[in-house]
């Protein structure tokens, strides 16, 4: 990770932060609850100033922040003085009402709620250009031996077909594959297909992708070999922008499966046919560029722009797609106790802060607006993701909370501080163990596993 990719990486997942924390604080004195702190970041402060008798800091530690409520740990004073009950302090999280309390928790994932449907409306009032390969595809069978056919080879598509429909949703390019196909893990797809000028229909079942929480159905993206860029090796042969590659050691070239297979077949030179200008050309690749040539050459995407959006109409979209970020955090969970490797699905601070900065590093390339709009669209799942987690019914998340303001609300009277304590207690494990997977995922990540 570059220092400018760590720096946009943890200024994004800032943001999602605070917008989470400034929910709770603004909640909490709505409703008479004072505030101590409210920080961005965690362990010593840096820099802050106070007023209205709220500390505002920045602390050493930029990952996560805090809003510190007057008396939130009464439970653990009155536990310690071998009390029953806690003393309603007047002005504290404990002292308020409990509706007041379910109020000030729920506001921090609303408040994530509210800043994912208002980012990606905007992005999508503002319209941006997505590039994309297509929505043909290639069998990866036909390329990658498998010990079992694939969900695409049980279904009967073949390589070439063109993906028109994935149950009610159209399909116009790799992105829109790729996300119907994962939103779908285990259960049965309608998928209309275009084969010769034939529209056909199929059924698949993707199967669980074991690494991450998400459905595979065991195809690429057909990617036209058409250059639009060359790094390294590439470059020094002298392929330029605009060539075609049609041939490869002699052997037809329809897409790029087939360019990596030729060049990852025999040993020696081999030769590329190319069409540059109308005009066939031959360049020789080295013997010991052939493996990794491939992936130095980047290849024609196409530009999708995205559709021409009133206000009403973008509020509308972005709304939905927000909402749809949802459902994918509630699915995801389910398909971590169906085969998921668990250290593999949870991501760390580290591997968040890393695709953030990657995310905006490789949209600023392309222009302004992109970089900006993938950003934005990244944060706002994020923010749905933050929204699902915190409202879970653990203890010590927001949910675990809510459960024991709850409780007292239609009892009429507090849990007892040992009570408290012990579900604490239990929540805080829950977290921590959580919080393992998540740095052990990180390691692996650095260290390139």
């Amino acid at each position: 990770m570059t220092i400018v990719q760590i720096l946009i990486g943890l200024l994004g997942l800032g943001i999602v932060v605070f917008v989470h924390e400034l929910g709770h604080l603004l909640a909490a004195k709505a409703v008479g609850i004072e505030v101590e702190a409210f920080s961005l970041g965690w362990g010593p402060r840096l820099v802050g100033f106070t007023w209205r008798d709220t500390e505002y800091r920045i602390s050493v530690f930029p990952i996560g922040g805090y809003c510190k409520m007057k008396g939130e740990r009464s439970y653990v004073d009155a536990l310690e003085n071998a009390k029953d009950t806690i003393d309603p302090e007047p002005g504290s999280f404990f002292g308020a009402k409990p509706w007041k309390r379910i109020v000030t928790l729920l506001a921090g994932p609303f408040a994530n709620v509210l800043f994912a449907c208002v980012a990606m409306s905007l992005i999508y009032w503002a319209g941006f250009t997505q590039e994309d390969f297509g929505n043909r595809i290639v069998l990866a069978s036909d390329f990658v031996e498998t010990i079992e056919a694939s969900a695409a080879d049980a279904a009967g598509l073949q390589t070439g077909d063109t993906v028109v429909r994935i149950g009610n949703r159209s399909v116009e390019s790799w992105a829109d594959l790729q996300y119907e196909v994962g939103r779908n893990a285990l259960r049965s797809i309608e998928i209309e297909i275009l084969r010769d000028g034939r529209r056909l229909v199929v059924n698949a079942t993707p199967a669980i992708d074991g690494e991450r929480p998400r459905g595979i159905l065991g195809v690429f993206a057909w990617v036209d070999p058409v250059v639009q860029g060359a790094n390294g090796s590439a470059a020094l042969i002298g392929l330029q922008a605009g060539d075609r590659i049609a041939l490869a050691g002699g052997e037809p070239i329809a897409h790029f499966w087939e360019l990596s297979a030729a060049l990852s077949a025999g040993a020696g030179d081999i030769d590329l046919g190319i069409i540059r200008d109308g005009q066939p050309l031959s360049l020789s690749i080295p013997a010991d560029a052939r493996s990794g040539i491939s992936n130095e050459i980047i290849f024609e995407r196409l530009l999708l722009p995205s559709p021409d959006y009133h206000l009403i109409q973008a509020i509308g979209r972005g709304t939905g797609v927000s909402m749809r970020y949802l459902t994918d955090s509630v699915d995801a969970l389910r398909l971590l106790f169906q085969g998921v490797r668990f250290r593999n699905a949870v991501a760390g601070p580290v591997q968040i802060t890393s695709t953030i900065g990657q995310i905006a590093i490789d949209g600023f390339r392309i222009d302004f607006s992109t970089g900006a709009q993938r950003v934005f669209d990244f944060l706002s799942f994020l923010s749905m993701v933050l929204f699902f987690m915190n409202l879970l019914p653990i203890p010590v998340l927001d949910g675990g909370q809510i459960v024991l303001a709850g409780v007292e609300w239609i009892r009429g009277r507090g849990a007892r501080p040992k009570t408290i304590y012990r579900y604490q207690i239990v929540g805080s494990l829950m977290v921590f163990a959580i919080l393992f997977f998540a740095l052990f995922s990180d390691v692996l990540f650095v260290i390139g596993r």
